[in-house]
């Protein structure tokens, strides 16, 4: 079986810890590495084979600039965000489809990583 790859862009790093401690529990996923700002995320994303980015945005105002960003130059993509407060979570895919994760929970959101690999 093919493991979903995942990169990190997350901060505050406990919000981080407890993502990647959430992944690294799943058997069919794979964290291949974490980022600390947008410039290295756009790189990194490009330069490694990456399914699934995670990002906890400090500033609401750039997330959907990355996302719009990331998924123009890798269509397949998908990326989840998460608020820092863990309020609502977002999962976005090409064509500027946004989907609200509803109670954002390790259920939903790995549910969500799940469906949106099928």
């Amino acid at each position: 079986m093919q493991k979903i790859k995942v990169l990190l862009a997350s901060r505050p790093r406990i919000l981080s810890d407890v993502i990647r401690n959430m992944l690294e529990r799943q058997p069919d996923m794979e964290v291949i590495g974490e980022v600390l700002d947008p410039i290295e995320l756009l790189l990194t994303a490009k330069a490694r084979p990456v399914d699934v980015v995670i990002v906890t945005p400090l500033n609401a105002e750039v997330e959907p600039g990355i996302c719009r960003h990331l998924l123009a130059e890798q269509p397949r993509l998908k990326i989840i965000t998460l608020e820092a407060n863990g309020e609502a979570a977002f999962l976005y895919e090409s064509g500027s489809r946004r989907k609200r994760i509803n109670e954002p929970s390790e259920e939903s959101i790995l549910g969500a990583i799940r469906e949106s690999m099928r």
